[in-house]
């Protein structure tokens, strides 16, 4: 069962570079940055209000969303940032560029987090394993970049 995690994780990777190829195009065809990023989260909130009708998953009360913490709603707000700055890049720097940039840096947060357990994730120490991964892959973001 764990592989499949694994799985959709790697395929999460694909999705990625495929979303940001078809944003850039998506900007080209609107002339429009902003206009792009709208269209993309516009499609993505139709589609899981669709999965949200089909499935018929219980829709939280309007007194529980009121009791959640405002930056626990800033996940919207890096998600636009992400997707802006994504369709803003691609185009002048490249695919591989931009998401190996990306990987280093979410790879970098995500040691820091695990390590210290912010934002609610499980204590995962930064062992010398972790940190050589990460500073591998560093070298491997400035062979990328580097072209």
């Amino acid at each position: 069962m764990l592989y499949m995690y694994f799985l959709l994780a790697f395929l999460t990777g694909i999705a990625n570079s495929t979303q940001s190829g078809v944003n850039s195009q998506l900007r080209q065809g609107l002339a429009n940055p902003i206009m792009a990023a709208i269209g993309s989260f516009g499609v993505g909130f139709l589609t899981l209000m669709g999965i949200q009708l089909l499935t018929g998953n219980a829709t939280p009360s309007l007194e529980t969303v009121r009791s959640i913490s405002w930056w626990k709603w800033t996940g919207g707000l890096l998600g636009a940032f992400y997707v802006t700055t994504v369709i803003f890049t691609v185009p002048r720097i490249g695919a591989a560029s931009l998401l190996s940039l990306s990987i280093a840096g979410q790879l970098l947060a995500a040691v820091l987090y695990d390590h210290y357990g912010y934002l609610g994730f499980p204590l995962h120490p930064a062992n010398v394993w972790r940190v050589l991964g990460v500073v591998l892959i560093i070298m491997g973001v400035v062979l990328v970049v580097r072209n």
